[in-house]
């Protein structure tokens, strides 16, 4: 490596000069960087050398823009097999936060303190830090594969971070986002249709996700032991597909009224042996977006669960709100009262950490003053006892 003058003359006969770094980076290859000063041309210098000696170097005349990063990535993730959802959600988070951002800039260019900026960047436009976290993930997994390819030495995003402070996170509230017992009371007495009352009964007393629900299978109910297997789902364009974790697959038992409004479909459908549970005339999988319109919806609005003038809990996702709060309230309560292992075992959760941050504040706590007495008393009776 070298740094010196460079004197040429133009074609119109002008004289110039500039300082030129001159040196191979860790593949051998010969770059060129000129400057004004010497006191630039030296410091870069010195910290390419670093850079060289660490292996971590990309030349910014060799490399690529994060647009282009970006596209790679996505290709890649598609090529993985990942779900059509996934890489949309990925896409979309490219094109509103990232490329308008930051997409020019060279890989070579991108430092570890201008990542720290376009993170501060979303916070201060309004972003969630939650979303933050996910845009910040994306160009974090869009850096790894640069690497991966070889088009960057080093993922400068790696160190940066976006903290959530789980303590001012807000808690579901029964009668804001999960259903009261007199409200899903209702919602059951206003259900409507062959097809619409076993399929927002069988959300409410299993659980199952929106996309579980329309993934469904006849073969998945067995009638004689009431109980249903969760072994696939449908996404949001109808494709049916394998769980999202090994968790997922689960096995969820029904009680006697919701088994037998099954076992009525099934007889109104013809005894089938295979085929989806919940799925249209033509055999595909029914649109979440149909079962809120014409399903969930107009029951609530039946039933009177209604917030100014409109259904009070807009998504699917409030039936299996309820359910977990069903299976955790104490049977005195009209619940199941069911350990926290086993909560996370019925809603397939990937971690009991999940169930217990989700729904943990939804246990009830004993009569810790009634509790406390009688460990006193127990006590104090154990002294005189010895005295």
């Amino acid at each position: 490596m070298s740094v010196r003058k460079r004197k040429w003359t133009t074609t119109k006969g002008e004289k110039r000069e500039r300082w030129t770094c001159d040196y191979r980076d860790q593949k051998g290859n010969r770059v060129n960087k000129f400057f004004s000063t010497k006191k630039e041309a030296d410091a870069y210098h010195a910290k390419v050398t670093n850079e060289v000696n660490e292996g971590i170097h990309t030349a910014p005349s060799r490399s690529i823009t994060v647009k282009q990063a970006a596209a790679d990535w996505i290709r890649f993730v598609e090529g993985e097999g990942r779900e059509r959802s996934t890489t949309v959600a990925y896409q979309r988070q490219i094109n509103l936060h990232i490329v308008p951002r930051i997409g020019t800039l060279k890989l070579g260019h991108l430092t570890t303190s201008r990542v720290h900026k376009f993170r501060d960047e979303l916070i201060a436009d309004g972003m969630s830090r939650p979303m933050a976290k996910k845009v910040l993930g994306s160009l974090k997994s869009l850096l790894r594969d640069a690497k991966r390819r070889g088009n960057v030495a080093q993922n400068v995003a790696s160190d940066v971070s976006v903290i959530i402070d789980k303590r001012h996170k807000r808690k579901l509230k029964v009668g804001v986002d999960i259903p009261t017992r007199e409200e899903i009371s209702a919602i059951v007495d206003a259900l409507e249709g062959h097809f619409w009352r076993p399929l927002i009964l069988t959300a409410i007393f299993t659980g199952l996700r929106s996309s579980e629900l329309r993934g469904l299978r006849w073969e998945d109910i067995d009638f004689r032991n009431a109980q249903l297997m969760v072994r696939q789902r449908a996404d949001r364009w109808g494709k049916i597909g394998s769980l999202k974790s090994h968790s997922g697959e689960r096995e969820v038992p029904i009680g006697p009224f919701v088994i037998n409004t099954l076992r009525e479909w099934w007889l109104r459908c013809g005894k089938p042996n295979e085929g989806l549970v919940f799925g249209t005339r033509t055999g595909n999988p029914e649109s979440h977006a149909n079962i809120i319109t014409r399903g969930l919806i107009p029951a609530q609005i039946k039933a009177g669960v209604v917030q100014n003038g409109k259904a009070k809990y807009p998504g699917l996702h409030a039936l299996r709100h309820f359910y977990a709060s069903w299976c955790i309230n104490r049977k005195a309560d009209g619940g199941l009262e069911l350990p926290l292992k086993m909560v996370q075992a019925r809603l397939g959760h990937a971690s009991i950490q999940m169930t217990a941050d989700t729904y943990g504040h939804l246990f009830p706590r004993g009569d810790d003053g009634k509790e406390l007495a009688e460990a006193e008393r127990a006590v104090l009776g154990l002294h005189v006892t010895r005295a």
